[in-house]
This record gives structure tokens, sequence and C-alpha cells, in this order.
């Protein structure tokens, strides 16, 4: 039987930027060990895979190693299949997922996602991520992930991550945040997950649900423009709503396909 699936790159103006992410529209559910292998055949960041309900969206999101539990660029991705080449007629898509009850609006040829707040708090950092950088953050702080925050954004541009240390650790869902002040924008920032195949994520929009109310808190600004530093890149609009954070970001379809199982 054919399936449809569709590749997005989210937070970015251009195909080739931003982070690929594959869409599956499903009727029911395959098994989750399918749905991992589709993940990993894929061979991009995130799978997220949907099925429309009555009166929301089954949405669920693969790596190519694990089911996560929050994936920002993929649910853009998803909400602008739905939006573009589904025609759904919601002004509001609401998605059930492993963090809950999600929102994602559509305005001015944008895509707004409603995410949790996941502030961080101080901690130290373990031997094997300090082990792993070649350059060590001023700050470090832990929600889901770690965020290591540090005095310039050239000191994040230079930041290069040791394999054989770093993937002796397991974050489960979490990685590895590396954060400063932007030079042409509010803040920058790159994500490293361990262990996993794909080590630096293009652009991670559940990342700010843990820089946005810090930055946030620091700049004494509600609104604010971030920048992520992988090869690819991404721009995000960020709003801090308290226990919620607004991530903004426009998305472009680069292909559309089938494949039979």
């Amino acid at each position: 039987m054919n399936y449809p699936i569709y590749q997005v790159d989210a937070f970015t103006e251009s195909i080739f930027g931003g982070n690929p992410a594959c869409v599956v529209p499903l009727k029911k559910w395959f098994s989750d060990d399918l749905l991992l292998q589709i993940a990993k055949e894929n061979a991009v960041a995130e799978t997220a895979f949907f099925i429309i309900e009555e009166d929301h969206i089954h949405l669920r999101w693969f790596t190519p190693d694990i089911e996560i539990d929050l994936c920002g660029h993929a649910t853009l991705a998803t909400a602008c299949v739905l939006n573009r080449i589904l025609n759904y007629s919601s002004e509001i898509i609401t998605f059930k997922t492993l963090s809950g009850e999600l929102k994602v609006s559509y305005k001015n040829d944008m895509f707004f996602l409603d995410l949790p707040s996941r502030p961080g708090v101080s901690c130290e950092l373990p031997n094997e991520i300090s082990s792993a950088l070649n350059i060590q953050p001023k700050e470090i702080f832990k929600a889901r992930d770690y965020m290591l925050v540090y005095d310039s954004e050239e000191e994040v541009k230079n930041i290069q991550v040791n394999r054989h240390f770093f993937d002796k650790i397991n974050l489960g869902y979490g990685g590895v945040i590396a954060t400063s002040k932007g030079n042409d924008v509010d803040f920058v920032s790159r994500f490293f997950t361990p262990q996993a195949t794909i080590l630096e994520d293009p652009v991670t929009g559940s990342a700010h649900c843990t820089l946005t109310p810090y930055w946030s808190s620091i700049l004494s600004k509600e609104n604010l423009v971030a920048l992520q530093l992988s090869e690819r890149g991404g721009k995000l609009y960020c709003s801090n709503k308290l226990k919620r954070v607004i991530i903004g970001g426009n998305a472009k379809i680069f292909s559309k396909g089938e494949f039979r199982i």
C-alpha cells in the first residue's frame, strides 16, 4: 500500500535552510517499531506522524533513534502540510501529543507554535559534557536540556564537540543547548544530542522553551528574535508568556512523494 510523505524545511524563508522534517499522514497507527524504521529510512532529524481526529490531530515525533516528547520544527512542518497541502480549514490547529495539547496558529504567512515553557535551574555540568567541549560556559542551567550560557556569539560559533566523551552520557529526550546574546538578534544558540545519529540539530524549536524564558528575563523583553547557528541556520520569533512560549517561523515544502509498505 502507498502512503503520502512530505519533506518540509522549517524555520526558514527558503528551501535548503532551517531544519528538514518528514511529515506522514496516517489513517491508523503503525506499530512503534515500524514508525521508527520509517524515521530511520528518512534520515532527517525528525519525522512527524499524524492522524486527523474529530476535534484535534494526534501527533507523534520520531528521530532515527527514538520517539521524543516534543519537537518544535516537526510540529511547524506538520502545520505547514495541513495548511498548504491538505487544506485543513481550522484557523488554529490543535495537536494532542506526549507534551499535552499544543496549538498552532497561522498569521501573515507565518506559523506560531504555543508550547510549554521549560525554565532551567542552575546546576553543575556532568564531566562527560564538560570534557567534550573545547570552550567552557560561564553559566549552566537544566530543564529537559542542559543550557550552557556563553559570553559571545563567536564562542558559540566556535564550539566543537568531542563525541568520544560526549556520547558517554545518555540524556533521554534531552540534549545540550549552547547560547549567548546575539550580535544582530536578541540571542543565538546551537543544539547537540549525545548518542544520536545526528549530533547537531539544525534548528530546535523545543530548545526555545528553555531559551525564551531565560533571555526574556535577562534582556527584560517579552518578544525576542533568535538565530540558530547551525550550518543550515534558522530564525525564530519568540514570545515569553509565563507558563507558555510562542515560537513563530516560516516553512517551505521541499518535496512530495509516496512510500510503499
